[in-house]
């Protein structure tokens, strides 16, 4: 991966009985960064970013979206992909 932008110094600042940096508020607004980062130790130092984005959708939320697409299910033939034979449900 390429270098992305410029490098810069920056110093650390006493926060209670830790330390921390400042993010321009250039570098939040650029990055979209919001209440929560993700700092990531990697052999060159520590890389900063935002956490990423949950896409996996829940059971309802799939359910929601399926009847949002008004799709015609009826000629599935469940007895065909359930898994299940007739004599496993006895």
């Amino acid at each position: 991966m390429g270098k992305v932008g410029n490098v810069q110094d920056v110093k650390l600042i006493p926060i209670g009985n830790s330390k921390g940096i400042r993010l321009s508020k250039s570098l939040i607004q650029k990055y979209h960064f919001v209440d929560q980062l993700i700092l990531e130790e990697t052999d060159r130092g520590i890389l900063i970013r935002k956490p990423e984005e949950n896409t996996q959708l829940s059971w309802e939320d799939t359910y929601k979206e399926m009847a949002q697409e008004n799709e015609d299910w009826s000629d599935l033939d469940i007895a065909l992909t359930d898994g299940l034979d007739e004599d496993d449900t006895q």
